[in-house]
């Protein structure tokens, strides 16, 4: 497996545990034969936590350029706006709440 780098978010490092909106930091991480954690990066969150709020187009393009260098984004959950434009931006978006270090396995199907 060619190594990639994939953002993850998560409250506790440990575990796709969190909304791509409410995120305020995404780990990053080298996934190859084994998933090394390179950093943490902060992030002003996307969703003011109303359910009918419009898109922040600004709000999200910081957060689009704080993960470009980025190839896989692993959320619990993401709104279908948020996730079609970073589909358009290349980024695929992964569904899951497995634990970080059997990413390398995850195809998005783990029960969250």
């Amino acid at each position: 497996m060619k190594p990639i780098k994939i953002a993850v978010a998560t409250t506790d490092g440990r575990s796709v545990n969190e909304h791509f909106g409410k995120s305020e930091r995404f780990s990053i991480y080298m996934v190859g034969e084994q998933v090394t954690h390179l950093e943490d990066r902060v992030c002003e969150k996307l969703s003011t936590g109303d359910p009918e709020h419009t898109f922040d187009s600004a709000q999200f393009e910081k957060i689009v350029g704080t993960l470009k260098d980025c190839q896989k984004i692993y959320v619990t959950e993401i709104g279908k706006v948020p996730e079609a434009a970073l589909k358009a931006q290349g980024l695929e978006v992964i569904r899951c709440s497995c634990p970080i270090q059997q990413i390398a396995t995850c195809c998005g199907r783990c029960a969250h």
